[in-house]
């Protein structure tokens, strides 16, 4: 049997972090390893118990969850980080993304849910439902670009938007009729032209600038 997905809960409100561990105590292949109050703790706790996992609040005293995105992105990069948030932190998302976490979870979710997200973070992929980004990107006002229009190609926005869609390399190659191969090149140079290093940077980025949604 393969070793369980350690994950560690980050958020300042009791009552989410008990209902949280009570699902997690019946998950099978999972293993909750830690609780934290505030990011420094959560920053803390995950050099001492290397979580595979964070669940991430948000809106926490002290260090909140941005910096400590950011702090963990810096120093435990093989850490998975994902947002816990509700549905009125559109701004904050999209800042969460582009200090490197994985993706969204709702904190009223489901249990499956909640199970698949993990499992999913755990195996590196990306956590971007669709209904969420739609929603980011109804309330999110994009400023102009900071530098002036980038050169994407046509396909390279195609994949971008696909990325944004949550579809994965296999499942974009197949619709685009190209290879894999082909996809991680194209994402490489959509990382290189917007200065960003993951694919939710990356969607993060082009909610910014406008360019999902229309």
């Amino acid at each position: 049997m393969s070793d369980p997905i350690r994950v560690l809960i980050a958020d300042d409100h009791l009552i989410v972090r008990e209902g949280l561990r009570l699902i997690l105590e019946t998950a099978e292949g999972m293993e909750l390893v830690g609780e934290a109050t505030d990011g420094a703790e959560a920053v803390r706790l995950a050099s001492q118990v290397q979580p595979d996992v964070v669940l991430m609040d948000l809106r926490m005293p002290g260090m909140d969850g941005l910096a400590a995105i950011e702090r963990l992105r810096d120093t435990h990069p093989h850490i998975a980080v994902v947002i816990l948030t509700t549905y009125n932190e559109d701004e904050l998302m999209v800042r969460g993304l582009q200090a490197g976490a994985r993706g969204f979870l709702l904190k009223d979710t489901g249990r499956e849910t909640l199970f698949h997200a993990i499992r999913a973070a755990a195996r590196g992929e990306m956590l971007l439902k669709p209904e969420i980004v739609a929603k980011v990107l109804a309330h999110t006002a994009a400023p102009p670009a900071p530098s002036g229009p980038l050169d994407l190609t046509n396909r390279e926005r195609e994949v971008l938007e696909a990325v944004a869609q949550g579809e994965r390399s296999k499942e974009i190659a197949a619709r685009l009729h190209i290879t894999e191969r082909t996809v991680k090149a194209h994402l490489t140079s959509i990382y290189n032209k917007l200065g960003v290093d993951s694919r939710a940077a990356a969607v993060a980025e082009a909610i910014q600038r406008g360019w999902l949604g229309s």
